[in-house]
């Protein structure tokens, strides 16, 4: 083996090769190739009519369809700034102040993103339920009752709530991420900027925001695709998309077709267009957030 270390290598990544190929390339080839017939339920495989673009045609018709993908628009365009801000807020905050409790901080913020997704859901329908909600209950107490709703009932405030429930979730996960990027900085430039009397928000918006340009570039890329395919389990899971749907999400409407309605080949097309739209808008995002390196 010493004497061929590329034959080594080859007989070690061989198993993951062969896993990758049996189920993520192949049952991606054949979700592409189901976008292009007409498959549901009675017609999947051989019986299916190949139907070419028609599928993809009918999306922009569909305007469950588009309301699903407006919905998706919108969380995408407030949750990953909001996200970013708060984890990169509360990295900053727990590496320069001096509290003792940093350790505690840190694993309470943490937390959320290591517990089960469905059960995130869960815990802010609680919230949000409109009888025995945490927050219904919160309003009333300090005397503002004209802003109780039915939060997750009514179609102007349920998207928002499925919102603050992706930020709840992901900010711990990239506030990590964050120290560490904070903790590559060397002390002295903060000592420096104390010196010169330099403020928390200065130091972070004229020393640690600049320095860490390609972590936050990183971790918004990452924030967008997690938005994308975290806002299916929770709208699922809180709404089930609705009211009407009013926060029904791509995914979500994709899961809707495939598995309710069986009506594959449509569901496939929507997986398709899901995933063209992710890598053009993690491109993009990409581009303007790192720059020129």
């Amino acid at each position: 083996m010493n004497k061929n270390p590329k034959l080594f290598i080859a007989v070690c990544t061989l198993p993951a090769v062969i896993l990758t190929i049996i189920f993520m390339i192949i049952p991606m080839f054949n979700a592409i190739y189901l976008s292009f017939t007409d498959s549901t339920a009675l017609s999947v495989g051989t019986n299916s009519k190949f139907v070419f673009l028609d599928n993809y045609k009918y999306m922009f018709r569909d305007k469950y369809f588009l309301q699903a993908l407006a919905n998706t628009l919108k969380l995408l365009l407030v949750v990953p700034p909001i996200t970013i801000f708060f984890s990169l807020l509360s990295a900053s905050i727990l590496t320069q102040s001096r509290l003792r409790e940093k350790a505690f901080y840190r694993t309470v913020y943490f937390f959320p993103s290591i517990i089960s997704l469905t059960l995130v859901g869960i815990i802010w329908s609680f919230v949000f339920n409109p009888t025995k909600g945490i927050l219904n209950h919160l309003l009333e107490l300090v005397g503002l009752e004209n802003l109780k709703h039915a939060w997750l009932g009514e179609s102007k405030t349920a998207l928002a709530c499925i919102g603050v429930a992706l930020v709840w979730q992901a900010a711990g996960y990239y506030m990590v991420m964050h120290i560490a990027g904070i903790d590559g900085i060397s002390r002295d430039v903060y000592e420096a900027a104390e010196i010169d009397g330099a403020t928390a928000a200065q130091k972070l918006m004229r020393i640690t925001m600049p320095m860490l340009k390609n972590t936050i570039g990183i971790t918004y890329v990452l924030s967008l695709s997690g938005t994308i395919n975290l806002s299916f389990t929770l709208s699922n899971v809180m709404t089930a998309g609705g009211p009407n749907g009013a926060s029904s999400v791509l995914l979500q409407y994709m899961y809707q077709q495939g598995m309710n309605n069986a009506n594959f080949g449509y569901a496939m097309a929507i997986a398709m267009f899901t995933l063209f739209m992710a890598v053009i808008i993690s491109a993009i995002s990409r581009k303007l957030t790192m720059g020129n390196e």
